[in-house]
């Protein structure tokens, strides 16, 4: 192992290179000092071209940080990502036909780096079987230019199965928090643990480099050995910043790493609105001991009103980076969690997910079609990807999609518990066809999966029929508020009724109490007959 300098680690990559970067959404665990040194020795130089820029989650700031760093003109020639929407530049270049694009899902992506990691040919699972992923739609391309690559059809027996490709790797920009003399890397003051480890073995079998960004040295021999995430032996080059922020937002929050935990009192609540009813309506789902999983978006303010309304210990949240218990953050620092139990490799997470192991997911959505279809990735030029979507609502028991009905500058307001709307949404998100399938509501209904789909005045569940109406918000006016503002007549179901009238004012709703008052759900038939016995 040898220490050397961004500009430095910036050299080694060369034209046509695969550049695999490590981290998560706004700055967790991401080699930020080394994508910008890449950065400016193209506008340098013009040098290295043609790269391949690969990650597992989306990475950057949404302005200027991250993998933005590489979306310049004849740098960039392709780009593998689950989502676009944290690189603006990469976002832009993609949808002006500029470069090739695939946004796969973040699980297949996280999983992907283990398999290539052993030499194996691949990864093979039913993540992504009917959506866009599907070769037999779009092949998670998003422009033009792309060519069909990297995702197969298979059938084993009388089953469909995708199979991934590999991915090439010529070089992993990775982070830790401290490195010894030999190279060990620990990572104890990160947010996020990611797929460290599996990337810098794919990259190592792969015959490319393997460059980690710290922000300090150690002694040889003075780390623990248990709390090294990346070996030595892996590593070939350690870059050292000491100014290295935990996420593009913090500069370092012990809660964010599990070195403490915070008061439930400075987890900031939602401010009443749009966001904290339909987030309201959707913790109603909630039962004592589910496993949750919250998704970007709107659905993360679930943690907020978990912990204001004190149920927080009563159910298990987890979010897909490999955070479980706790309240999973909001807003620019996304993608962590405070007072969490665990935390794990992603890959692991995505293994639980992908076997079932959710109880609820609560997931955001931006168009919705009739059969109850629903697309997060894909509006005309914006390219936002799918993330963990289709993971998480491919494989959880029962989805709870959140969002509003109306997007646009929507101005909605309560009065005495009853909806005005002061300004409508200028878009319908409720429409006739979705640009991309993200979730596939047939091939969950096939499955026995439930669904419930929540806005802030409607709330509609999927079956046989399509889209149902099930509740309306007090005071809405259906015609005018609702059925005017779809794009598509829903089934209006016969026992329509009213939301929780509770919903809908500034105090609390009780939520702790409710979860009390109900029974006891066991995971399986066999445990339940144990509980019983033992009762």
């Amino acid at each position: 192992m040898k220490v050397i300098d961004a500009s430095q680690a910036a050299q080694l990559v060369q034209d046509g290179d695969a550049v695999l970067i490590s981290g998560s959404g706004g700055g967790h665990s991401v080699p930020e000092c080394l994508l910008a040194a890449l950065g400016d020795r193209f506008r340098q130089t013009g040098a290295p071209r043609d790269l391949t820029a690969v990650s597992v989650v989306g990475v950057g700031d949404r302005v200027s940080l991250g993998a933005d760093h590489l979306g310049q003109e004849g740098l960039t020639r392709r780009s593998i990502t689950s989502a676009l929407v944290d690189s603006p530049s990469l976002m832009k270049m993609a949808a002006a036909n500029q470069i090739e694009s695939y946004t796969f899902p973040q699980g297949v992506l996280s999983q992907l780096m283990r398999e290539m990691a052993g030499g194996r040919p691949g990864l093979i699972t039913k993540t992504g079987l009917h959506t866009f992923v599907d070769p037999r739609q779009q092949g998670a391309r998003q422009s033009e230019r792309t060519p069909p690559a990297f995702v197969d059809v298979l059938k084993i027996g009388e089953e469909e199965w995708l199979h991934f490709k590999p991915i090439p790797l010529s070089v992993a920009f990775l982070r830790g928090t401290t490195s010894d003399e030999e190279g060990n890397i620990t990572m104890e003051e990160e947010a996020v643990y990611g797929e460290m480890l599996a990337m810098a073995q794919a990259t190592r079998r792969a015959g490319g480099l393997v460059v980690v960004q710290v922000k300090r040295m150690a002694k040889r021999g003075t780390l623990a050995a248990k709390q090294v995430k990346i070996p030595g032996i892996l590593v070939d080059f350690v870059v050292v910043d000491p100014a290295q922020r935990q996420t593009y937002q913090t500069h370092y929050d012990p809660s964010y790493s599990g070195e403490l935990k915070v008061p439930l009192s400075q987890i900031k609540p939602l401010p009443f609105g749009p966001r904290k009813v339909i987030v309201r309506r959707a913790a109603q789902e909630l039962f004592p001991g589910a496993i949750c999983n919250l998704g970007a978006g709107i659905s993360t303010g679930l943690s907020t009103v978990a912990a204001e309304e004190g149920v927080l210990d009563q159910v298990i949240l987890t979010n897909e980076q490999g955070l479980i218990g706790g309240a999973p953050i909001t807003g620019r620092d996304s993608g962590g969690a405070q007072n969490f139990a665990a935390m794990i490799d992603q890959p692991y997470q995505f293994d639980f997910y992908d076997g079932g192991g959710l109880d609820l997911a609560f997931l955001s959505f931006a168009e919705v079609d009739p059969l109850g279809n629903v697309n997060v990735s894909r509006f005309g030029d914006k390219i936002v990807g799918v993330g963990g979507f289709i993971n998480i609502s491919q494989n959880a028991k029962y989805v709870i999609f959140s969002g509003t009905l109306t997007a646009g500058e929507l101005d909605v307001q309560w009065v005495d518990g009853r909806i005005k709307i002061v300004a409508e949404g200028r878009h319908k998100k409720f429409v006739p066809k979705v640009e991309q399938i993200c979730y596939n509501a047939e091939l969950a209904r096939l499955r026995g999966l439930k669904v419930l789909y929540v806005t802030e005045r409607a709330v509609f569940v999927s079956g046989e029929g399509g889209l149902t109406l099930v509740e309306v918000a007090p005071g809405v006016d259906l015609q005018k508020d609702i059925l005017d503002r779809m794009g598509f007549a829903p089934v209006i179901s016969q026992q329509l009724r009213e939301m929780d009238a509770r919903i809908f004012q500034p105090g609390l709703i009780g939520l702790s109490d409710e979860l009390r008052k109900q029974p006891p759900r066991y995971r399986t038939e066999r445990l339940a007959q144990w509980m019983s016995q033992q009762a």
